[in-house]
């Protein structure tokens, strides 16, 4: 027959006792500093999270796992074969990234952020005017972005993910090309 060992659950002390709130004559009461004890073995995760929280919103801070949640809260959508590194790199800076969408400096930041390697891009550099709000995209002017990947680690890259991050940068009638140079 064998005993299970027995596991000691340390408890967190609670930065803020409950006691200390209460009138001093209950301090004196052994009943009611065990009783809001109990209290506070049971408040002291949730008030250590929410004194933490500004850890769990900075995402170079927060764990793995809130990190795509947080990515949720900006509409973007991460890869997971990117490294952690990357993947709370465009979480910190999605707002800036969105700010840039649809020009080469914003496509050039985003590929920056998401790969670690060298990115060349090179454009048609056509552009068009209209004096229409909304005007639809010209058809006289062919417009076009070649990006060329030189990644460090080449096993690190997926070509997949490295093409959805340019669909999502440029504009919508700009084709592309991409060349993984591995």
């Amino acid at each position: 027959m064998t005993s299970s060992p027995v596991t000691v659950r340390e408890t967190l002390p609670s930065p803020y006792p409950l006691i200390d709130f209460l009138p001093a004559v209950f301090a004196e009461s052994t009943f009611a500093v065990r009783w809001t004890a109990g209290f506070d073995d049971l408040l002291a995760p949730l008030i250590s999270t929410i004194d933490c929280v500004d850890a769990y919103i900075d995402p170079l801070l927060a764990p793995e796992e809130f990190v795509r949640w947080l990515s949720s809260w900006f509409g973007v959508l991460l890869d997971e074969s990117w490294p952690m590194t990357a993947q709370r790199a465009v979480v910190a800076e999605a707002v800036d990234l969105f700010r840039m969408r649809g020009t080469i400096a914003g496509l050039r930041r985003h590929l920056t952020v998401v790969v670690d390697g060298e990115v060349d891009i090179f454009e048609s550099g056509g552009t068009s005017w209209s004096v229409r709000p909304r005007p639809e995209p010209p058809t006289d002017v062919e417009h076009w972005v070649s990006v060329v990947v030189r990644p460090r680690d080449p096993r690190a890259l997926s070509e997949e993910a490295v093409a959805a991050v340019i669909r999502a940068a440029k504009p919508v009638h700009v084709a592309h090309t991409l060349q993984v140079i591995r």
